[in-house]
């Protein structure tokens, strides 16, 4: 029994300490000019994917993707194409006037 209890002790923080290395993500706009072709655009999304990435959403009026990735596999995406470079921005809110509180 102590034996049964010392392994599930070890596989708990095996398990821990390999969630905590993963590496951490963040929400980005991934855009291309214009003159892009679909290919570079696939081979982006497949590599984003690949490396447990996720594509949010993808744009029609635009070429690109919003997607949840790490820094390391932005840092990829980046040398696809030395003809078509990636503009890559965080994804968030965008407001042009100052918010006043909310009174309660």
């Amino acid at each position: 029994m102590k034996i049964f209890h010392s392994l599930v002790t070890l596989f708990g923080f095996v398990a821990i300490g390999s969630a905590t290395f993963a590496p951490a993500q963040r929400q980005v706009l991934v855009t291309y000019p214009e003159d892009t072709p679909p290919s570079i655009l696939q081979e982006a999304k497949e590599a984003i994917l690949t490396a447990g990435g996720k594509i949010n959403e993808e744009f029609t009026l635009i070429k690109g993707f919003a997607a949840t990735v790490s820094n390391e596999i932005l840092d990829s995406v980046n040398t696809l194409s030395k003809s078509h470079i990636p503009i890559v921005e965080d994804d968030g809110i965008v407001t042009i006037q100052q918010q006043e509180p909310i009174a309660e």
